[in-house]
């Protein structure tokens, strides 16, 4: 089955301390490389105030996780945050079986997360 190219939109929210990328498509093997770039890049820049909105992504794979997870961590020893933005569906489902929505701060909107209210939680 094919899925979808990752596109990647990037903008400034917040007076340009927080980054949202919103992420289209699919995050997998082929495309993982390209967000781990891409987050990489803010990184370097000193932003680690980042937000991922999931919302229109049509497939997420454990190479997306990874590019994620990585992303966490970084922003972590830095004293910043990823936050990411999911809606009800398979993309939520692997959140919660996986455990990472205990681990990752997620959120239902992209002004939840930016504001840090209505953090959702494991739902099984």
């Amino acid at each position: 089955m094919a899925h979808e190219a990752l596109t990647v939109d990037i903008k400034p929210e917040h007076d340009g301390d927080a980054i949202v990328y919103t992420l289209k498509g699919s995050l997998d093997f082929e495309t993982a490389p390209s967000l781990r770039a891409a987050l990489m890049e803010a990184a370097d820049e000193g932003k680690h105030d980042i937000v991922v909105d999931l919302m229109h992504l049509e497939f997420l794979d454990s190479s997306g996780l990874g590019a994620l997870i990585g992303a966490h961590k970084r922003a972590l020893e830095n004293d910043g945050r990823v936050r990411l933005i999911i809606s009800p569906g398979p993309i939520e489902r692997l959140f919660t079986i996986t455990g990472l929505m205990d681990v990752l701060a997620v959120y239902p909107s992209t002004e939840a997360a930016l504001e840090d209210r209505d953090r959702l939680v494991p739902s099984l």
